[in-house]
């Protein structure tokens, strides 16, 4: 059975903003689905602590009022997460997020502000991550197709139905949704085993990066788009964070 076929953890992020280093979480899912078992939802609606800029509410609905009014503390709710996306990892179980690296790494984050052990560390670092990210995927394999590739226009691409975008669980379980798509879509994808398939995503992002860091430069800006997959590495000291690739 390849590995869209079983099961898959689908995570996925809304927060204060776009910048993974410092912007905080305002509401997470995890969906298990796949592999002929019963489908099972957790959600998280969190108080960041600090206000959510209008954009962002706009953007996912989540007011600074109701985060304070309804939200946990992040404390409690980092930790559950965390703690459920590692238990699937030391199963086998693969999480897939669309865009890994900023939802991944602003997880990472959190975890280290608030005194959580990082993902990272409860899986035994890099070679215990199993991520699958349908956006580098896409970009990977359909790479000359026009347009966007936000997580809507690559849903409606591949005839995945996303009804309430930006509503995390909704997003999730979109992201998940895709993974399967491709899976069934492209051979050389369904003969990778799980390893495999993570290692080459890691190639195919850093690639991703520096073709676009290239097309900026030559159109004359001089960005430098992160190359790390699916979690960026500490800095190794304060500095302004590297936009994510587009």
């Amino acid at each position: 059975m390849s590995w869209h076929e079983r099961r898959l953890a689908a995570f996925d992020l809304e927060t204060t903003g776009i910048d993974s280093e410092s912007d905080r979480i305002v509401t997470a899912a995890v969906s298990l689905v796949g592999d002929g078992r019963p489908s099972v939802f957790h959600a998280w609606l969190l108080d960041p602590g600090i206000p959510i800029p209008p954009g962002a509410s706009a953007v996912h609905g989540i007011t600074t009022e109701r985060a304070r009014a309804e939200g946990r503390p992040p404390l409690e709710a980092v930790e559950e997460i965390v703690a459920l996306l590692a238990e699937q990892l030391l199963q086998g179980i693969p999480v897939v997020a669309f865009n890994a690296r900023f939802d991944l790494t602003c997880l990472d984050r959190e975890a280290r502000r608030l005194g959580i052990e990082p993902l990272l560390d409860r899986v035994g670092g890099e070679d215990g991550m199993l991520v699958v990210d349908p956006y580098v995927l896409d970009k990977q394999l359909d790479r000359f197709r026009k347009g966007k590739r936000t997580l809507g226009a690559v849903c409606a691409h591949y005839n995945v139905p996303l009804d309430e975008a930006h509503a995390s669980h909704a997003d999730a379980l979109a992201a998940a949704r895709v993974a399967w798509r491709l899976g069934q879509a492209f051979e050389e994808l369904r003969a990778l085993e799980l390893r495999a398939l993570h290692d080459e995503q890691v190639r195919w992002a850093a690639e991703q990066a520096a073709s676009f860091e290239d097309w900026l430069r030559r159109n004359g800006r001089d960005d430098r788009i992160e190359p790390a997959w699916p979690i960026v590495p500490l800095p190794d000291a304060p500095e302004a964070p590297l936009p994510l690739a587009a």
